[in-house]
């Protein structure tokens, strides 16, 4: 088995631990000791000066969209590039199990669109073990699992229907997710501002979630509200934690919204007290004040139920219905429009050549150039084009960045997608830069972070959380998941402008032992592990 020798390096463990000068072996596909610096190699070693960086543990994603970039090649240069070496996805929706009729909404979701195999395959996941299964033909540069999406679990049942299920229906859905849960799913995750997902009730994501918390997994949430009614969110989540036994996260923690700024220090106020009486509740968060998601999040939830939306803006009487409520809405929905403003989103997700001139342009200024309400403009672009259309939605503000960051139970995820910069025509700058950004900026710049704090939000807090045994710190037994990084140079360099521009200051990231990035660049190698929750029947390599 191959040995490397890294030397020279600070070290940083991961547990928050101070730093420390010290020598890395890694012997195979684990950490086989940590050794006063100065040591001879043994014989035969490759060597590897770490000289003037930081030695870390690879970190965690605990919130990617790499669904489609690793199925596709398994590279997720994105991440690699950030030190990533595990990504957890699942958000809302999972490509398994396969949901019958459902194969058109598959390049939507995240399969990849120019692949007639993955959606002729992806038709045969009866379970999501299935499409775990099928990522680990594929091969991967980062270790890889998922929870179990809640919009998947509603649609195995009853497709994009709305209204209360029906007690067979509630079967069902259990079945789905007591399955995923022996695959290794994580728990289940849902999207509550997304339709069919935001349709279920409260009752019945407590009835799915009994099966999670019987496998010792955790409820993940885009809650239904991060906006004026963030804190009765909260309360909703909080009652499906306890009233299923599933733990309990907040995907993407932020308060969404004007109205909800001031909300975020009484929630991260209940948050602590609810810990400090012994409830398990965590949180990640991407550090950018701008979210992203679809142009359509604009519009009212019903509009979009049995995936007919294009279909209800064509006709003239339900066009003004849908018009009407996103320019009154109302609190039983999540107006992004609304919240940011014409003047806060842009679109940037547009392929239709004769929008090629709202590049870079708010949805105010394309409203302006159209010579049209911006209302108008947002339901012309959502029903002309092909596909889905990404915003970004300018929402949040760096007080309350800095003031989620100065919670130990937060850590950090991604919310996006693994792909090859020079894969991307337009997106949001976290996926290039979420990782990197907390090192440089927040830590290095601002300082509100240690170095080794920083660190171990990326680190052994998710792998403490996420169960992952033997990842997320340097030592020895643990799996070789090792980063190099430049403490003066780490610097996110993607804007909302110029989306496509990688990080820099990563030298190196191995993962179980193999190089994935060296110098700064890819090498194409594909040692990822799939990792496998607390209530998998068999637990291969975790």
């Amino acid at each position: 088995m191959s040995q490397i020798l890294i030397k020279n390096g600070t070290l940083i463990d991961g547990t928050g631990a101070p730093r420390r000068q010290a020598d890395l072996l890694i012997d195979g596909e684990r950490i086989a000791a940590i050794q006063e610096p100065g040591g001879s190699a043994p014989e035969g070693a490759e060597v590897v000066d770490a000289s003037g960086m930081v030695v870390a543990p690879g970190f965690i994603d605990v919130m990617s969209h790499s669904v489609s970039s690793l199925l596709a090649s398994g590279l997720s240069v994105g991440k690699v590039t950030q030190g990533v070496t595990t990504e957890i996805m699942g958000e809302g929706w999972t490509p398994a199990p396969a949901v019958p009729g459902e194969a058109h909404a598959f390049p939507v979701h995240g399969l990849p669109n120019d692949d007639e195999r993955w959606i002729e395959r992806a038709k045969g996941w009866t379970r999501f073990g299935d499409w775990m299964a099928a990522q680990e033909d594929v091969g991967a540069s980062v270790n890889f699992g998922s929870f179990l999406g809640g919009t998947t679990v509603r649609m195995a049942a009853r497709g994009h229907t709305a209204g209360e299920s029906s007690p067979e229906q509630i079967a069902e859905m259990r079945r789905v997710t007591r399955e995923a849960m022996e695959d290794g799913a994580y728990g289940v995750a849902t999207a509550l501002i997304y339709p069919p997902g935001s349709y279920a009730s409260t009752d019945e994501l407590i009835a799915v979630c009994e099966e999670v918390g019987r496998a010792q997994g955790i409820y993940i949430t885009h809650m239904r509200s991060e906006g004026e009614a963030i804190l009765e969110g909260f309360a909703e989540a909080l009652e499906i934690s306890e009233r299923s036994g599933a733990r309990l996260h907040l995907y993407h923690l932020k308060a969404a919204g004007r109205p909800a700024w001031p909300k975020m220090a009484t929630l991260i106020e209940r948050i602590n007290g609810e810990r400090a009486a012994g409830k398990d509740i965590h949180a990640d968060m991407y550090l950018y004040t701008a979210g992203g998601t679809g142009l359509a999040a604009s519009c009212p939830p019903w509009a979009s139920e049995d995936d007919q939306l294009k279909e209800r803006l064509r006709d003239p009487v339900t066009r003004a219905k849908i018009r009407a409520a996103m320019e009154n809405p109302d609190s039983t929905w999540e107006p992004l429009g609304s919240l940011a403003g014409p003047e806060g989103a842009y679109p940037v997700g547009l392929k239709l050549p004769q929008h090629a001139g709202y590049k870079g342009k708010s949805l105010a200024e394309i409203a302006t150039m159209r010579g049209q309400d911006w209302i108008d403009t947002a339901l012309d672009l959502i029903e002309s084009e092909p596909g889905g259309i990404g915003t970004l939605y300018h929402l949040m503000t760096e007080e309350n960045i800095a003031r989620q960051l100065g919670e130990p139970w937060v850590m950090i995820g991604s919310d996006a997608a693994g792909d090859d910069p020079g894969d991307q025509d337009g997106g949001h700058p976290r996926a290039l830069g979420n990782f990197t950004r907390l090192l440089g900026h927040y830590v290095r710049e601002k300082g509100l972070l240690s170095l080794e704090e920083g660190v171990r939000r990326m680190t052994s807090l998710p792998a403490e959380h996420l169960h992952l045994k033997d990842r997320g710190e340097l030592r020895e037994g643990a799996y070789a998941d090792v980063v190099i990084f430049d403490p003066a140079t780490i610097q996110d360099k993607a804007t909302y402008a110029e989306s496509n521009k990688r990080s820099v200051g990563v030298q190196g990231v191995w993962v179980n032992g193999v190089q994935t990035l060296k110098d700064g660049q890819h090498t194409g190698a594909l040692p990822g592990m799939r990792l496998y929750g607390p209530g998998a029947r068999t637990r291969a390599a975790q």
